[in-house]
């Protein structure tokens, strides 16, 4: 992971210098004098003086509703104030741009966000960083993990190749003598998260983006309705689609609403990412095959907790190779396959976007 400049280290001294500022207006200018001392350790910023911002891609999906709470709830538990912000939609760059500036103006000690846009949004964390303010991120990794300390996120690439190889593996016992002719409901251009739950299937099912058995390739944005009429076009350019893929829940939903509306519910198999009680449900009542369980709920407590060290005693969060730090994931399907690990729905519905994970 790259570093952030000397003075995000002094953050500490930041937060020291806005609680004697209380009852000045000028908050961010509080926050500018700060840049002036390494943080101090075994000892810094009182809870009550740290402020964090968290911003998530977007509140129309549940997924990172869900994590902005356990957020809240961290905070809450640490004694230290949230700011929360999110894109208008998956993909809004601009919108989580806007929202770092606010929060940079209105005087956060460190920003946790899950970017957009990997790329995009790395100058603006940079600037943060040159105002003293540490910034994480969660779900989605930064490119080359840049502009951040530290992230904690799903990996996706295992996840997709978790799916990928569950899937081949059902549709070699369910339609065996048959060929693939699989759909893909992908995210967006050019987002990490999206990219690498696509290379993750592709290896699991064994097959390339370029081949054959590649009916149709939609981008949905995570989004339902997207998703739904994705799903409608690809169906009527290619009827033997007998294999489908999602980003994500939302868009596996719409999926499962184009597929059964037009008839197909037995005959195509139909695997999700997430692992939200919705998605337990839809595996539990046949509209998914399976999903692969994450678990927002702890990418937010410890990003929370990591920041709060690190403003606290100048602690830097320990990434491992991989630049990030995997939080897990499980497979949820109740049509179990052998060599492929799994729950069923029932630990599903107990664990959903939970903290356990084991």
């Amino acid at each position: 992971m790259n570093h952030i400049p000397r003075s995000t280290r002094r953050h500490t001294q930041q937060a020291t210098t806005r609680a004697l500022a209380l009852g000045v207006a000028a908050v961010a200018a509080v926050s500018l004098s700060a840049c002036t001392a390494e943080p101090t350790t075994g000892g810094g910023a009182d809870p009550e003086d740290i402020t964090i911002g968290f911003i998530v891609k977007t509140n129309a999906n549940p997924f990172w509703v869900y994590m902005q709470e356990k957020a809240k709830e961290a905070a809450d538990a640490h004694g230290v104030t949230l700011m929360t912000a999110a894109g208008e939609a998956d993909g809004d760059n601009e919108g989580q741009v806007a929202a770092i500036e606010n929060m940079m103006t209105s005087g956060v000690d460190a920003i946790i966000i899950d970017p957009n846009d990997s790329t995009a949004i790395v100058p603006t964390l940079e600037a943060a960083q040159e105002r003293g303010i540490a910034t994480f991120a969660v779900d989605t990794q930064t490119e080359n993990n840049e502009g951040v300390l530290g992230t904690w996120a799903t990996d996706n690439t295992k996840g997709g190749e978790l799916l990928g190889q569950y899937m081949r593996a059902v549709f070699d016992e369910q339609h065996s003598g048959e060929e693939p002719r699989v759909a893909l409901l992908d995210l967006q251009e050019g987002v990490t998260v999206g990219v690498q739950r696509r290379t993750g299937f592709l290896e699991g099912f064994g097959i390339e983006l370029d081949g054959p058995e590649i009916v149709g390739q939609q981008y949905t944005n995570g989004d339902q309705s997207k998703a739904q009429a994705a799903m409608e076009n690809m169906l009527q350019a290619a009827p033997d689609i007998n294999v489908a893929y999602s980003i994500n829940e939302p868009a596996g939903t719409g999926g499962a609403e184009a597929i059964a509306s037009a008839g197909k519910a037995d005959g195509i198999l139909l695997g999700s990412i997430d692992g939200s009680c919705d998605g337990v449900a839809m595996v539990e009542n046949g509209a998914f095959t399976a999903t692969v369980m994450q678990f927002p709920g702890r990418m937010a407590e410890m990003s929370i907790e990591a920041a709060i060290e690190y403003l606290q005693n100048g602690t830097e969060p320990e990434m491992p190779e991989s630049g990030f730090v995997d939080t897990g994931t499980e497979l949820i399907t109740n049509q179990a396959v052998e060599g492929v690990e799994s729950q069923d729905t029932e630990w599903g519905a107990d664990n959903c976007w939970g903290d356990t994970g084991e």
